[in-house]
């Protein structure tokens, strides 16, 4: 009798180690097909947005300007006081805008007026901390392309080059 009260935690012990292995193998195989599936298995949306490029080149469509593909409009040097506690900080800051068409450039021409007062404003509002790191600077050209981009009305300002930048 003694012997068989023994065994039986022994049994139950022994299936329950089994139904955690089996447990655990799924959740490893759950896991190896999500990543297959994931990172390895050819995803039907980028095959999509391939022949549907290349569709469009075959036609003679052009599926987006990219930056390097545009007209290039030298804007001239902003100097400018940062916004510093003591006010002894400034900007000199040179810009070239790459537009996507020649109406553009020509309509950034017209309004040359509205975008120095926007890009006035918006530089002077940055202090030296504002400035200082690379990811800011990266940051700055994205706001200075939405200015320009609401200015001008859609998305004809492709890229922002600083072509002199010194803060001192």
């Amino acid at each position: 009798m003694a012997d068989d009260s023994a065994e039986a935690p022994k049994k139950k012990g022994g299936i329950l180690k089994w139904i955690i292995l089996l447990l655990l193998l799924g959740a490893l195989g759950g896991g190896g097909f999500f990543a297959y599936q994931k990172f390895f298995a050819a995803q039907p949306e980028d095959t999509a947005d391939d022949q549907q490029q290349q569709e469009q080149a075959a036609e003679g469509e052009d599926p987006g300007t990219l930056p390097g593909d545009g007209f290039t409009v030298t804007l001239p040097t902003f100097v400018v006081n940062l916004a510093d506690p003591l006010g002894r900080r400034y900007l000199k800051l040179g810009i070239d805008v790459e537009v996507v068409s020649e109406e553009a450039v020509a309509e950034l021409s017209k309004k040359e007026p509205m975008v120095k007062d926007t890009l006035i404003l918006l530089l002077s509002s940055k202090t030296f901390q504002d400035l200082s790191t690379m990811e800011s600077k990266i940051l700055l050209k994205k706001e200075i392309v939405d200015r320009l981009n609401q200015i001008l009305g859609g998305s004809k300002v492709l890229q922002v080059y600083f072509t002199d930048m010194v803060i001192q």
